[in-house]
């Protein structure tokens, strides 16, 4: 090592399996608090909800699994979830951040979580309402449903939301 390196960086095993779990819990926790929240908005407005899966029934059919290639055809769908990111961001104190320059690690360029904000949101929420016609519990209208906030580093509901879940695909 020469002495006049002006950055030495050391990333033992340990390091990196630190970084892999933050990396993950951290995606986990505002992944599943914006579904959270888009599902909320959608069983709020239940003809929205009702849009996306004649959508979906008309780019997938009722026959077949939602594929990734699928989603470039769900238009409907890509409005409904960048609205509810817009109602809803899940973590608006957090500092924007950026890689400063290209990282290859195994080969492989590191764009964690697919491509672009909240990628696989888009594909969790396609899955849900294709396999399943969503309600909320009996006695609960939709313009009843509470929408608060719970503060902290993610924007969390107040309340975890409760609905019940149907089948809906053909055999």
């Amino acid at each position: 090592m020469n002495p006049h390196d002006e950055h030495v960086y050391i990333i033992n095993r340990t390091d990196i399996k630190a970084i892999i779990i933050d990396m993950i819990s951290g995606a986990y926790d505002t992944s599943s608090t914006a579904i959270e929240w888009t599902f909320s908005e959608l069983l709020r407005h239940p003809r929205v909800m009702k849009h996306i899966q004649e959508e979906l029934e008309g780019v997938v059919g009722m026959k077949r699994m939602v594929e990734e290639t699928d989603m470039k055809n769900l238009t409907y769908l890509d409005m409904v979830v960048k609205e509810s990111l817009r109602l809803h961001p899940v973590a608006p104190l957090l500092v924007p951040h950026e890689s400063m320059e290209d990282i290859e690690v195994n080969g492989y360029d590191l764009i964690p979580f697919g491509s672009g904000r909240r990628g696989c949101l888009k594909y969790v929420i396609a899955q849900l309402l294709h396999y399943f016609h969503w309600v909320l519990p009996l006695g609960i209208l939709p313009d009843e449903l509470d929408m608060s906030e719970k503060f902290g580093l993610a924007m969390r509901r107040a309340k975890h939301l409760s609905a019940m879940p149907t089948y809906r695909l053909l055999d």
